[in-house]
């Protein structure tokens, strides 16, 4: 809760300093929406530590391989940093870039589903 409230606070305060900004010279905004999202990063650092613990701790339960998880944190990775990305292109006026990065986060994030897709396989043909 306590870094929600601060992430909050940050995204708020440089979205309110990159408006003025956008005023006098939208190349300052810009790099500032870049700074705001690296400290947002840094301050999502350990809640992030947290979920792979937890992560790693649930694969225990069910005695499944922690390489089943990979795929899906991978995954969940490419998306945030192709939407952030893509919205930061958009943000620079340059859609078309926005949509070209999230075409490749979406076949990135396929590629890097193979290896759960071939394990599900091999169990399936396993079964047969």
């Amino acid at each position: 809760m306590e870094t929600v409230m601060r992430l909050t606070a940050l995204c708020l305060v440089g979205a309110l300093l990159a408006a003025l900004l956008r005023r006098t010279g939208g190349e300052m905004a810009l790099l500032l929406a870049l700074a705001v999202c690296g400290a947002a990063v840094m301050l999502l650092a350990q809640p992030l530590e947290e979920l792979k613990g937890f992560w790693e701790e649930a694969a225990s339960w069910g005695q499944l391989p922690v390489q089943l998880f990979v795929p899906l944190v991978k995954t969940v990775g490419i998306a945030l940093l192709c939407r952030t990305g893509s919205d930061l292109c958009r943000d620079a006026g340059e859609s078309a870039i926005g949509s070209v990065l999230e075409t490749a986060g979406a076949v990135a994030a396929i590629v890097v589903s193979l290896p759960l897709f071939r394990s599900a396989w091999e169990l399936l043909r396993s079964l047969v």
